[in-house]
């Protein structure tokens, strides 16, 4: 069974769809089997996969309206890589979901069957802690958490915590934190390198050791449909990505051989 990864920090702009489409798109080149959920009604992983977000079905049929997550599958130009879409409709969904039961776990139930199809299963949800997010930390196995390294850079992330804390209490007892990737790291600044220490400080060895620099070209390629390996496959945030999906693999083979061993 794959393992669920929920892309969360409620701080807006801190690279977290970026990393959700670089990280997944550097995955399946590698040949793991993707599957990327945007569950931000932003729909911004959709657009930056070039698939079209306002028409068809989205996320948003699946989570509301019970349809079948596998019926909304969708290819993107990266082999083994695999989208269900967000669409504008889901910016009303949590005041859809407030009066249904089971209403946390909608997604999870709805994940359970497709689960098996993937090696990684991505969660970008949006920047909030409301009930789509907690939606996504029920179905996952584990958290991801992008920190920009600018001011205020811990800021929200005790609260963040602090829901992963609940939702494991209540919900979802498996959950844990896969660990935090540092972004828009500016090697020009001390403040970024200030920034990067203090995170570490904070959350140790749960902190990945490859960082995300700022760079333009990462900006550039969502606006164009584009992971970065399509877009500059040269750059420095490629070479970025590169190397933390490589990260990501050696803690995930880590993390599976654990659980083979708990078991």
């Amino acid at each position: 069974m794959g393992r669920t990864i929920a892309c969360a920090n409620q701080k807006g702009g801190v690279g977290k769809t970026t990393t959700v489409i670089n990280l997944a798109s550097y995955l399946a080149i590698a040949g793991d089997r993707v599957l990327v959920i945007d569950l931000d009604p932003q729909g911004n992983a959709t657009s930056g996969f070039g698939v079209d977000r306002s028409g068809g079905t989205s996320v948003y049929d699946a989570v509301v309206d019970d349809l079948a997550l596998a019926t909304l599958i969708t290819a993107t130009s990266t082999p083994k890589l695999e989208l269900i879409p967000s669409s504008i409709a889901l910016a009303g969904a949590e005041v859809e979901l407030a009066p249904l039961e089971q209403r946390e776990r909608r997604l999870a139930r709805l994940l359970e069957p497709i689960r098996d199809r993937f090696d990684h299963v991505f969660i970008d949800c949006p920047p909030s802690l409301g009930l789509l997010t907690v939606n996504a930390l029920t179905a996952a196995d584990a958290t991801l958490i992008p920190i920009q390294c600018e001011y205020y850079a811990l800021e929200g992330l005790s609260q963040l915590m602090a829901t992963i804390a609940l939702v494991r209490d209540h919900l979802n007892p498996k959950l844990e934190v896969d660990g935090a990737v540092l972004t828009m790291f500016d090697a020009r600044t001390n403040l970024s390198a200030e920034v990067a220490a203090e995170v570490r400080t904070h959350l140790g060895a749960r902190v990945y050791e490859t960082v995300i620099p700022r760079n333009v070209r990462l900006s550039e390629a969502p606006s164009h449909g584009k992971a970065i390996h399509q877009y500059a496959p040269e750059s420095r945030g490629a070479l970025a990505y590169t190397a933390l999906a490589a990260e990501f693999r050696a803690r995930s083979l880590v993390s599976s051989a654990a659980a083979v061993l708990v078991a």
